[in-house]
């Protein structure tokens, strides 16, 4: 009885183990199939992943401005001051000169002591021109545009945001500007590809007793 009790284990161990062993492999295939599905599911998850918070940061995150101290808007308005006071003939004007850009420049740097006048005057000339026109000033017809300018240059401007001579003040100072801008050295951020030298028909870099001028 007791032979036959140990030989009934030792049938059942076996038994056991062979079914061990199977579950064992077929556990390990199934494991490794998951696992390349999981490895196969997480790249491309990543992937989407990847590309979603790229457009998410695309959308969230417009692109940076051109622009260091200036608005969009604002620059709109001083590319038509500009051109008002050097307007294109055979040559650029202000606008394609680059003087909005000599002037953000300069704001941000030499020039910063001038950031609040230049937010005041800018502000105060849409506000007029939409009290007057409903228009922006950069919206108004040239003739139109050469009359507001006149009248700032005249100090002849009504309303709380002229007071105290400001209309005469901002428009010499948009003017001397505006002049710096066109013809001083495009190392200051205007006179793009040196459209006042070329005009004048100097040479550039100017370097004293070694440049020749066209007559």
């Amino acid at each position: 009885m007791a032979n036959y009790c140990r030989k009934r284990l030792l049938q059942i161990n076996k038994t056991r183990s062979q079914t061990t062993d199977k579950l064992t492999i077929k556990s390990i295939l199934l494991m490794n199939q998951q696992a390349k599905l999981t490895r196969r599911r997480f790249i491309t998850l990543s992937v989407l992943g990847a590309g979603g918070m790229l457009l998410l940061s695309r959308c969230a995150n417009p692109p940076l401005s051109q622009w260091r101290i200036l608005t969009e808007q604002e620059s709109n308005l001083l590319d038509a001051l500009a051109e008002q006071i050097i307007p294109a003939d055979e040559w650029p004007g202000g606008r394609d000169a680059g003087v909005t850009n000599f002037i953000d420049q300069q704001l941000a740097g030499p020039y910063v002591r001038f950031q609040d006048t230049y937010r005041k005057g800018i502000l105060a000339i849409q506000e007029t021109c939409k009290a007057k026109f409903q228009k922006r000033f950069e919206e108004l017809p040239w003739e139109e545009q050469t009359r507001f300018l006149e009248s700032m240059e005249a100090g002849k401007m009504e309303g709380e945001n002229w007071g105290k001579g400001f209309d005469r003040q901002f428009f010499r100072l948009i003017r001397d500007h505006s002049m710096q801008g066109f013809y001083g050295s495009p190392r200051h951020g205007g006179n793009k590809n040196n459209v006042s030298y070329r005009m004048m028909k100097l040479d550039y870099p100017v370097i004293i007793g070694q440049n020749r001028y066209n007559s």
